[in-house]
């Protein structure tokens, strides 16, 4: 069996988020699941493990689980983290720029974007409907392939713009500080937060029952450093009902 909290794993927080497990881990064998001793970390591809026949738990983001994998997973829950002005179990991204781009028109900054991934909701799918509600369609962005990266790219002028899922923002102000020069432009519409996932024909319930379990028992500092408030409920309708992003290929440059 596997599991992976692959999402907001930093090293910082290693040591919450293997406490976490370890509760999750025996409350699941408690209710008779075959759950592995420690987490599944750098795999070698994300897709080849939210996909596998034997995945009993992983986080994955809510692009790719309407766009690939709607039908080839079940979704246990949403965590929900806290983030302010998002109802329960949604988050959002924020929108950084440089200080000296503080009050550019966004229709300049969107022809300079930096996306994590052209299939991450927070990094590109986000940006783009912002943009779209202000009748703009960006430039092809560079992708960066993480959060960070990104941010790091606008901070040194690679690009001029780009979205932060919330909470990685959060962390990223808490452990890496030198962000923190870059001008927080707005932050976009609530979306469904990054869901946990299960294979197709695995039953969800009593793995959100031991998620549950394990998030009451876990001390007040790994909640804190993850922080981690509950799970929500969302139906996998919620995640449907948002529009697709175009591939960043597919746009000019």
């Amino acid at each position: 069996m596997l599991a992976a909290l692959p999402m907001y794993d930093r090293p910082e927080m290693r040591a919450a988020t293997d406490a976490f497990w370890a509760l999750t881990r025996d409350a699941l064998r408690a209710r008779g699941l075959d759950a592995p001793e420690a987490l599944t970390r750098n795999a070698a591809s994300l897709w080849d493990l939210w996909t596998a026949p034997d995945l009993l738990v992983s986080q994955t983001c809510g692009l790719p689980l309407r766009a690939k994998l709607g039908t080839r997973v079940r979704l246990v829950c949403t965590p929900d983290f806290g983030l302010p002005g998002c109802p329960f179990g949604y988050y959002n991204s924020v929108l950084v720029t440089r200080p000296d781009l503080a009050d550019a028109p966004l229709a300049r900054l969107v022809t300079r974007v930096a996306a994590n991934d052209g299939l991450s909701q927070s990094g590109w799918g986000a940006i783009f409907a912002h943009a779209a509600r202000h009748g703009l369609t960006p430039r092809r962005p560079i992708l960066t392939g993480g959060h960070a990266a990104s941010a790091q790219a606008v901070l040194t002028g690679q690009a001029d713009i780009a979205a932060i899922d919330a909470q990685t923002w959060r962390l990223l102000l808490r452990h890496e500080p030198d962000l923190a020069v870059l001008h927080e432009l707005a932050r976009t519409a609530p979306t469904p937060a990054l869901p946990l996932i299960t294979a197709k024909g695995r039953d969800p319930e009593p793995i959100l029952a031991a998620l549950e379990e394990a998030l009451a028992a876990l001390p007040a500092r790994h909640r804190a450093a993850l922080c981690l408030e509950g799970f929500a409920n969302l139906p996998l309708c919620a995640y449907a009902a948002l529009a697709i992003p175009p591939d960043p290929a597919d746009l000019p440059e």
